[in-house]
């Protein structure tokens, strides 16, 4: 089977759209939006980076606007309000935002060939300029990161674990296997901290 590099492209970015919004499934208000972390990672808040993330990168730098105001858009927004979400911003109203920029960036990526050009503004200036290439591998590498961030972030609010909705892929499936191999990393842990 042959397959396009940019439909490739598409498709592995679609995956990692899919794995984060499919992380805040079944959890309550308080639960997709509190801090996990001492940073302040929690699952909303990366779904609106990333809605911020897809504007930012294949809207304006290619001449496409938007068409609504996104947070990196607000001059009065602090550097991490893309990062959570505020009382009054819903997981409807975020999800929404995120799923209407993926659909602008999927109609950029379909209007433009691979080469098409674009600056990024905040990027160091003997990389500011880059192509629509480019910018899908590092919008995916960037998903796939927030992914990852999301499956901690889930597994330690309530215990699910999972690459996506209907596969899993983890090794086991009994709470038992997972205690029993939990306890194996544990012990190498401490033998290998008594060695040093």
């Amino acid at each position: 089977m042959t397959t396009l590099p940019k439909d490739d492209l598409q498709r592995a970015l679609a995956v990692a759209r899919d794995a984060v919004v499919w992380k805040l499934e079944g959890l309550g208000e308080y639960d997709v939006r509190r801090p996990v972390t001492p940073t302040g990672t929690n699952l909303l808040g990366l779904v609106k980076h990333l809605a911020n993330v897809e504007v930012g990168y294949f809207g304006p730098p290619f001449g496409r606007p938007f068409g609504e105001p996104t947070t990196w858009d607000d001059p009065g927004a602090a550097l991490d309000d893309d990062l959570w979400a505020r009382a009054d911003e819903t997981r409807d109203d975020i999800v929404g935002l995120y799923r209407r920029a993926c659909a602008h960036t999927d109609a950029t990526v379909a209007a433009l060939p691979l080469e098409a050009e674009a600056e990024i503004p905040w990027w160091p200036s003997d990389r500011r300029r880059t192509t629509l290439h480019r910018l899908l591998v590092h919008v995916i590498a960037e998903t796939n990161r927030h992914a990852g961030h999301a499956d901690i972030v889930r597994e330690t609010i309530d215990g699910a674990a999972g690459l996506r909705a209907g596969n899993p892929n983890l090794t086991h499936d009994d709470p038992a296997a997972w205690q029993q191999y939990v306890a194996t990393v544990e012990r190498a842990a401490r033998d290998a901290a008594g060695r040093v």
